[in-house]
């Protein structure tokens, strides 16, 4: 891995972390958390402003010509090809019910490739990191995509938001079942996608993310073996887009039926 990367990549995982254990302590005192309501189902509180300024102060005050984008600051420009995309807390609606399924999303792009991410569940302590090909790891365990692919014989995982098409969410989960699957949702895209490059879940889809919640996660699934959706990252940096993720030999008929639910 080139120094420039490599050094990267160390404070991505460093920030991951240490943004986490802040969130751990915003976690602890729900009563009093400070809790707005940016839109539809779409929650931002103290918590992820805070998390969020700790990984920009860090990144700014190492790499200053770098560009940044975030969930709830938006996109500070750089001055060269590198940028960082961060969720400070993908998870939200669960994180202030007090649900233990939330997790820190860093993202690094250059030249409009994701080229590493890094997804940290803090109730788990455990790390999940990706680098464009050398794989995909949670803690020190190599991951990899479920070695079965049979929709009858594990879990993929739905989500949707305010941005989805109405009824998308409905006839994928009953084509789903229609063809003999079960579905799963946690409420964090992010820390399902870790699933699904893990072998837990057989696949992911949603109609629209943004993307902070998945360019790492997608990553992940990729150099765990998996089978992505191709997309325009330039394109998404700016608009989000369609996610869709399995193991290999579930990928064709996911996304048929993720099509079919978006007629």
């Amino acid at each position: 891995m080139e120094i420039s990367k490599s050094k990267r990549c160390e404070l991505a995982r460093k920030m991951a972390r240490s943004a986490g254990m802040l969130g751990m302590t915003y976690f602890g005192r729900l009563e009093t958390l400070k809790i707005d309501k940016k839109g539809h189902q779409d929650l931002v509180s103290e918590a992820d402003k805070a998390l969020e300024e700790h990984i920009r102060l860090h990144i700014t005050d190492a790499f200053p010509d770098d560009s940044i984008l975030g969930e709830e600051d938006g996109f500070s420009p750089g001055k060269n090809d590198y940028v960082w995309v961060i969720d400070p807390i993908d998870g939200t609606a669960n994180f202030v019910a007090g649900i233990p399924a939330w997790t820190v999303v860093i993202a690094l792009v250059r030249d409009f490739r994701t080229i590493a991410g890094f997804i940290y569940d803090p109730i788990q302590d455990e790390l999940y990191t990706a680098y464009v090909g050398e794989g995909a790891w949670c803690n020190d365990k190599k991951l990899s995509v479920a070695s079965h692919a049979d929709i009858t014989s594990g879990s993929i995982a739905v989500g949707f938001s305010n941005r989805s098409k109405p009824d998308f969410i409905s006839k994928l989960v009953t084509s789903i079942i229609g063809e003999g699957g079960v579905f799963f949702r946690n409420a964090s895209g992010a820390l399902s996608l870790t699933y699904v490059a893990s072998g837990k879940l057989l696949g992911y889809s949603e109609d629209h993310m943004n993307a902070w919640d998945y360019l790492a996660g997608q990553l992940m699934v990729a150099e765990a073996g998996g089978s992505v959706e191709t997309q325009d990252v330039k394109e998404v940096l700016k608009k989000g887009g369609r996610v869709v993720v399995s193991a290999p030999p579930l990928f064709t008929k996911l996304l048929e039926l993720t099509k079919q639910a978006l007629m």
